[in-house]
């Protein structure tokens, strides 16, 4: 509101000023004022960007930022949840107010029943060059619904990935396998082994107790560390709360299935024999990142992105060694991990423009130059002579920047490179430019060289160049046809929602209460929340779900 009061008043003085100068006899003056307010419309757009998934104050004013507002008039004045505010898209939707961009998650579905965003269709049909490029044949699965197949958003996900890295999976300290001379480590019980023959060894780490095992289940991290663990260790792909047979096109709420009550009961277990951290339900975030930071934690199962601070605070203090290497754990060796599983391009979330912007056809312009092969380079690489180099043709990262993209948690933000890839429209880790270069500096050479000393030895040690060579290949787990559940938009209020809300609150606290429980009354603590989620009609949810992804493999024209 502030914002559009100054332009009013911006726009009156204007006025004032043009009746002064027009009652003037000095021509020369009159055409001065002229002149200066013709030049203004070269002074940079500023539109207004909301990230859901962004938490830290940041201004548009780094080297890359600033490339990018030389190179599209545009400078981007960006908002966050504070705190994680889950109600940020419901308070702008009650106030009728919304950012020129907005990157909801899974909020979008209620942006778009209130009317809050625009579709994109004729938009990327008359100018929408690059993003069309950019997607080719994917762009059907940036449509909304069967119901509503127009496209609201752009962004989020690679179009063309490869998979030289995994993520979400067990990681355990490298000192824990060179202390045990480098070990198999395959199964849950095999991880168990490993915790506890070094944990007997070592009960403390520089002066402090040492953890085995430490999650982080006090927040919405929840999902990442505990939930989703469960799903990858019963050889689950990444659907989130759901289990998805493609082929029979059914959707099961995962926690009914009984894989998750044995990963469970395994967690509880581990808790009773004092291997698990005690506060991984009660500690916070800052609070986790600095555990790990100290190098006292042997073992967690995370995303990559959610503790890289951590590693890069063990690099720079010289504790490579108490840095992590996944593992493709699952309960027994019956279990396939899907790690490295390929689920195509998987639209769903991106940004969407609102209905209330001034700017929108400059907004729309903006993402679409994000999608040229220009802004990818930059975007992923940085600036030319200050971020990389070219060598004998090819990009190349100056050493400095290099190191300091593995050791300083800062790094991006300060400098912008990386900074802008997610959530914005980006080609994929798998693409190549227009000379045949990777788009990105994480190719998988680029991955290996990346890796810290102790990773590499380790690596030698048994044999394998990736920490990827260990677990089940891309190619041998075949493509996801219906993408990933978890990122489908489920319309707020519907029945689904509701009920998979009601579902989610409950088992995230009933399997809490059940980890830290007594082993004697897991079984009966978890009965009685499979009572409780069929009382709450989960079945009606599996329907409504496995309709979703047929719905969803008949848009995307993937269902024969």
């Amino acid at each position: 509101m502030a914002k559009k009061l100054s332009k009013w008043l911006h726009a009156v003085l204007i006025l004032f000023t043009l009746i002064a100068l027009a009652a003037c006899s000095d021509g020369e003056t009159s055409k001065e004022a002229e002149n200066e307010e013709e030049g203004s419309s070269d002074e940079p757009i500023t539109l207004t960007f909301f990230n859901a998934d962004g938490g830290e104050e940041k201004t548009f004013d780094d080297p890359v930022a600033k490339k990018i507002t030389e190179e599209t008039g545009i400078k981007l004045e960006m908002d966050y949840p504070v705190g994680g505010n889950d109600e940020a898209i419901p308070l702008m939707i009650a106030s009728g107010e919304y950012p020129d961009l907005i990157f909801a998650k899974g909020d979008i579905g209620k942006l778009i029943e209130a009317g809050g965003v625009i579709k994109l269709d004729d938009l990327i049909e008359e100018k929408g060059e690059n993003l069309k490029a950019m997607y080719g044949d994917q762009l059907d699965r940036l449509r909304n619904s069967l119901d509503d197949p127009s496209i609201y958003t752009v962004g989020t996900y690679g179009v063309e990935n490869a998979y030289w890295s995994t993520s979400g999976t067990f990681q355990i300290q490298l000192d824990v396998l060179r202390e045990l001379g480098y070990p198999k480590i395959r199964t849950l019980e095999d991880f168990e082994a490993a915790l506890t023959e070094y944990y007997e060894k070592y009960p403390e780490i520089d002066g402090q107790k040492t953890i085995p095992l430490s999650l982080l289940g006090s927040d919405w991290r929840w999902l990442i560390t505990v939930g989703d663990p469960a799903g990858f260790a019963a050889g689950f792909a990444g659907d989130g709360q759901w289990v998805v047979d493609e082929e029979a096109g059914e959707a099961t709420y995962k926690f009914l299935r009984p894989e998750l009550k044995e990963y469970f009961k395994w967690l509880n277990s581990m808790n009773a024999k004092g291997l698990l951290d005690p506060e991984s339900f009660t500690h916070t975030y800052d609070t986790y990142i600095s555990k790990l930071s100290s190098g006292r934690v042997l073992s967690i199962a995370d995303q990559d992105w959610n503790f890289t601070d951590a590693d890069k605070a063990l690099v720079a203090d010289g504790k490579e060694w108490r840095t992590y290497a996944p593992l493709p754990v699952t309960i027994s060796e019956e279990y396939t991990s899907k790690s490295l599983k390929n689920y195509g391009f998987a639209g769903g979330w991106g940004i969407a423009i609102s209905s209330t912007s001034e700017y929108q056809e400059e907004a729309f312009e903006f993402l679409d130059w994000m999608a040229s092969e220009e802004a990818q380079i930059l975007v992923n690489w940085g600036i030319e002579g200050e971020h990389y180099d070219i060598v004998d043709g090819k990009r190349v990262m100056q050493e400095e920047d290099r190191e300091r993209m593995n050791s300083d948690a800062d790094y991006s933000k300060e400098t912008g490179v990386g900074y802008y890839v997610y959530p914005f429209p980006q080609w994929g880790n798998g693409a190549v430019d227009s000379s045949g270069q990777p788009i990105t500096p994480n190719s998988e050479e680029q991955t290996i060289a990346n890796f810290n000393s102790a990773e590499k030895e380790a690596l030698k040690e048994y044999e394998m160049e990736n920490w990827v060579d260990w677990f089940p290949q891309t190619e041998d787990l075949g493509i996801s046809k219906h993408g990933q559940a978890f990122n489908y938009s489920i319309p707020a209020g519907s029945e689904l929602q509701i009920i998979q809300q009601k579902a989610d609150d409950l088992t995230e606290q009933r399997i809490t209460q059940a980890i830290l429980g007594d082993p004697a009354n897991f079984d009966q603590a978890w009965d009685d929340m499979i009572t409780e989620l069929e009382a709450m009609n989960i079945e009606k949810a599996n329907e409504l779900m496995s309709q979703k992804v047929k719905d969803t493999m008949e848009l995307w024209g993937t269902n024969e």
